[in-house]
């Protein structure tokens, strides 16, 4: 499926066509699957689901909503894409959490896991601050672009190498308001 996209910016330029890789209601129905199998694993703790911002927004949100357990939401910022689509391989902290996690079973969502260097450095951050326990979900994970092992406990879904707008994730801040994920098309 191919769709236009919407007019998010005033530009003379040629928008791009996109292929749609997951519905909107694919994401839904997937969500709601991992936030009861996440509820199962840590039946009776509160745990708090830590979102990367800004790409694991809407899949945090969604996530805890899917979640009945007693969630709380926390957020931090970090950056290795810059305005490109491929990571620099240079992660640095932009925006810290604004609570304590020491003693907390946290589930770190990530919009997408790619290389794993990013997830690297905040497991570790998380893991230096006396979690509980650290669990990883993703709505997608890109298993062929890894360039170091990291856990992933809970995935939407595996997919390749494409580079993946939409519910969330962007290119150079675009697309992020798609209500699917989508692939940005060569013309």
């Amino acid at each position: 499926m191919t769709e236009s996209l919407p007019d998010t910016h005033a530009t003379t330029a040629v928008e791009p066509s996109m292929r749609v890789m997951f519905s909107a209601e694919q994401i839904a129905a997937r969500v709601r699957e991992m936030g009861l199998t996440i509820a199962r694993d840590l039946a009776g703790e509160s745990p708090v689901y830590i979102g990367v911002l800004k790409g694991a927004c809407m899949f945090q949100c969604d996530l805890a909503r899917a979640t009945p357990l007693d969630v709380t939401l926390d957020f931090l910022s970090v950056s290795s894409y810059g305005a490109g689509t491929t990571s620099t391989g240079t992660v640095r902290l932009v925006s810290d959490l604004r609570n304590d996690i020491a003693g907390r079973h946290v589930v770190l969502c990530e919009g997408v896991v790619d290389s794993g260097l990013t997830l690297s450095f905040i497991l570790d951050l998380l893991r230096a601050r006396g979690a509980k326990s650290v669990r990883v979900a993703t709505l997608l994970d890109k298993v062929p672009c890894r360039k170091i092992p990291v856990p992933v406990d809970y995935a939407g879904w595996r997919i390749g190498s494409e580079f993946v707008i939409g519910y969330g994730m962007d290119a150079a801040e675009r697309y992020r308001n798609l209500p699917f994920v989508g692939v940005l098309e060569e013309t």
